[in-house]
């Protein structure tokens, strides 16, 4: 087996982007850019994309991880933005089976709640008529007896009825790494830790920028025909830099979860309900494997870069569960893990952060740097197209563009087939060496199809040392060095498995398994590995410190 170290990855994607020649360049690598990287490479433009971190290590990460088409949108009257988010689901989840999945969705009707039954069936029709939904999956309205069937643990006291309809829920920071790797399939070159520094023009028009890589310290320039701005939270710091922000601007909203075990909290299925004593307000309870999430709050903030989860934000997300779960009588000690993320909207004078529409809007400056800010993770598709629309209609010199198809290109790991029958033939594949039906299960559910990479690592791993217990939780390893770009510890334990919050108990344990292994091929010196080590050891204090 040879591999090659993330070091040495990394310095290829380096000097291919110095010495490429670029249509494009994309800064920001949440989802929309990611989104915007795949769309224009694969209509031709040649693409490059830099990310200041991590992929997906703002926004992308840090949503309530379900792809829909905002119910609570309807109460603000946007009806367009429903339905192109609601029609965009069956889009995202027919691209990325193993990402996406459709499950019913519980919205218990309580006593002075803030939908009676008959507003909650036109409401739930509405959305449904909207997002175009499959008759199979349309809302059923539930009694006050079926909805506590359905789930036991609610206040008999408190309901008076329920609706069930569809959503999809995902796996956000994965599939902004996927919508990345298929960019690369289609000839864009991506890369992470690359700080945009100053803009480069040529008579006036943006052409590019100083970068600086966030891992070497070293800089240097990136140019291209032009640039699209897709930095998220980051977007007016941009704006800023070229000299352009002017008239609308962003408000960030902080939005947190917080994750306990799943035994904690036992529901039986995902829940959307309203926050006592807070009219208005609503929020979701859904299991995920061994934990169970809730979430999310909506207050203005200031920091992109360190939304904090406060004392106050625990409190608040704490009462509302034990208000609708009482047996749960749930604890700040019962919090396993936590995330904090910003939503980046635009701003609108008088409205308060959750009355803020999450339209998405194009900003287009004398010098020819497009932003695209605001949106939801489900419309990213939507966006990255009237971004390159947009920007195309700049660059009258770029012949031979074809229109955008982004809706029939499958994602990386999307070629399995029957779901069913894949799995049963990866268990079988996996006869030879130590694994349980889980284990290739959770696989499946992050890579898809690309499981059987990570299976042929584990053979190789197996076949060196038969006494090794965990080679798929190894080759797992591997597998992200060789094709996620993991470049430290966070990369792999928060971005690419999302053990920091669904399964924290474990990583010591997963960290003393991997350790020899990462310093192998990770090719990090030693200052670099320490200073690494120590912001995820923060990482994975800071989940837990509530201001």
């Amino acid at each position: 087996m040879s591999l090659t170290t993330a070091k040495e990855l990394r310095d290829r994607k380096i000097s291919a982007i110095k010495n490429g020649k670029f249509d494009l360049l994309v800064i920001g690598g949440g989802v929309t850019g990611a989104g915007i990287a795949l769309d224009a490479a694969s209509r031709g433009i040649r693409t490059v994309l830099i990310e200041k971190n991590d992929y997906a290590s703002g926004t992308s990460s840090k949503s309530t991880k379900l792809i829909h088409g905002g119910l609570r949108y309807l109460k603000n009257f946007e009806f367009s933005l429903v339905k192109e988010v609601g029609h965009e689901r069956e889009v995202v989840w027919r691209n990325a089976p193993h990402l996406v999945h459709p499950e019913k969705m519980l919205l218990p009707l309580v006593k002075k709640g803030s939908l009676s039954r008959l507003g909650a069936s036109i409401g739930i029709y509405l959305y449904d008529y909207l997002a175009g939904v499959k008759a199979g999956e349309r809302r059923k309205m539930l009694s006050a007896q079926e909805t506590l069937k359905r789930e036991p643990m609610l206040d008999p006291r408190n309901v008076i009825g329920g609706a069930l309809y569809t959503e999809y829920r995902t796996d956000d920071a994965r599939l902004t790494i996927e919508l990345v790797k298929t960019a690369e399939t289609f000839g864009a070159h991506t890369l992470n830790y690359a700080r945009a520094g100053r803009p480069v023009y040529e008579n006036g028009k943006i052409k590019g920028f100083e970068v600086t890589d966030e891992v070497s310290g070293e800089t240097f320039s990136v140019t291209a025909q032009g640039v699209i701005n897709a930095a998220g939270p980051w977007v007016d710091e941009i704006r800023q830099s070229d000299g352009s922000l002017s008239g609308k601007h962003l408000k960030l909203s902080k939005g947190i979860h917080l994750v306990f075990p799943y035994k904690k909290l036992p529901v039986n299925e995902s829940l959307y309900f309203d926050v006592a004593g807070d009219k208005g307000r609503m929020i979701f309870v859904i299991p995920r494997g061994r934990a169970v999430y809730a979430g999310t709050t909506d207050t203005f903030y200031d920091d992109a870069e360190h939304p904090d989860v406060t004392r106050d934000d625990v409190t608040y997300i704490l009462q509302a569960v034990n208000a609708m779960f009482p047996e749960a009588r749930l604890t700040e000690a019962d919090v396993e893990s936590t995330w904090s993320g910003v939503r980046p909207l635009i701003m609108e004078a008088g409205k308060s952060a959750s009355e803020l529409s999450r339209k998405d809007e194009l900003f287009i400056s004398a010098s020819g740097l497009v932003s695209i800010a605001g949106g939801k993770l489900t419309g990213y598709r939507k966006m990255a197209e009237r971004s390159i629309d947009a920007w195309l209609e700049l660059h009258p010199e770029l012949t031979h563009i074809s229109n955008c198809y982004t809706k029939k290109i499958p994602l990386v790991g999307s070629q399995f087939g029957h779901k069913k029958t894949y799995l049963e033939n990866l268990y079988s594949t996996c006869g030879q060496i130590p694994h349980t039906h889980a284990m290739l299960d959770e696989l499946f559910e992050k890579y898809g199809s690309d499981t059987e990479k990570i299976v042929a690592y584990a053979y190789d791993i197996y076949n060196k040392n038969r006494d090794c217990e965990q080679p798929l939780r190894q080759a797992e390893l591997l597998y992200a060095v060789q094709y996620e770009q993991v470049v430290k510890p966070a990369d792999f334990f928060i971005r690419r498995t999302g053990m920091l919050y669904f399964n924290r108990p474990k990583i010591g344990e997963t960290r003393a398994l991997l350790d020899g292994l990462w310093k192998e091929t990770s090719g990090l010196d030693p200052v670099q590995a320490q200073r690494f080590n120590a912001e995820f050891e923060r990482a994975c204090e800071d989940v837990l410190q509530f201001q």
